[in-house]
């Protein structure tokens, strides 16, 4: 981590959109703004790591109010230049979003896009829960989206899992089963010259996610395997939680 910013200072947000190009296309976003339009009904909604606006832009399109939580400012810079991402249009909170505090009461909390594992302990992820809760009115809804640990593709003895291979580019997540730590691991060869990038994460078990919302007093309203609402079962490789604050 370089500056205040964390690990998305000024060199992740220049391209940001560029090299995550596939979660912009309308394939990936439509649904997921969708299902969260639906559970905002007319309230508001709070999306922790806002980002470059990828989910909050359409979202707010739709006539949803959004307020966002992220700490880098290189990010919300980038939010801020496209049309809609205003701070007359979509207000943000510039901080950790397992402690930071908006204004006002919340229909909807989101986060999406593995964010979860950026708090990279198991007290964080925790904080972040009961943070949540804490913005969200009576029968409000907090959604997760997160991939299930690949922990079935580590033969004995091997840490690494490798998920991208080019001439040019190649990355791996490296784990650490004893404490849940994981990094995932970017080296790119361009004009010539070779640059390495890792980032660290805490993998976390769908299981691990609903004690962490009964500790913040919320409970499992639902899970599916995507944002479509396809069944999740023991062969999803990610899942859409969504826990309520009973009323």
């Amino acid at each position: 981590m370089t500056d205040d910013d964390g690990y998305f200072g000024e060199r992740v947000a220049a391209r940001y959109d560029e090299s995550s190009g596939e979660m912009f296309a309308p394939a990936a976003v439509d649904p997921a703004v969708g299902f969260l339009a639906g559970l905002a009904g007319d309230g508001r909604a709070l999306e922790l790591g806002i980002g470059t606006g990828r989910m909050a832009l359409p979202l707010a399109a739709r006539g949803v109010p959004v307020h966002g939580i992220d700490l880098s400012r290189a990010m919300v810079a980038r939010l801020r230049a496209k049309p809609g991402g205003g701070a007359e249009d979509i207000g943000v909170s510039i901080g950790d979003f397992a402690t930071t505090k908006a204004d006002g009461e919340f229909s909807l909390a989101y986060l999406v896009f593995n964010t979860i594992m950026n708090l990279t302990t198991q007290d964080a992820q925790v904080d972040c829960f009961r943070n949540v809760a804490g913005h969200l009115s009576p029968g409000g809804c907090f959604v997760v989206e997160v991939v299930v640990p690949e922990l079935r593709k580590l033969p004995a003895g091997q840490r690494l899992v490798p998920f991208r291979a080019t001439a040019t580019h190649w990355a791996f997540d490296a784990y650490d089963v004893a404490t849940q730590a994981m990094s995932s691991n970017y080296v790119k060869v361009e004009d010539g010259r070779g640059s390495f990038r890792s980032i660290p994460f805490r993998y976390v078990w769908p299981a691990e996610l609903d004690l962490m919302a009964r500790l913040a007093g919320l409970r499992l309203r639902e899970r599916w395997e995507d944002w479509d609402r396809s069944p999740f079962t023991n062969e999803s490789g990610r899942h859409v939680s969504v826990w309520e604050k009973p009323v």
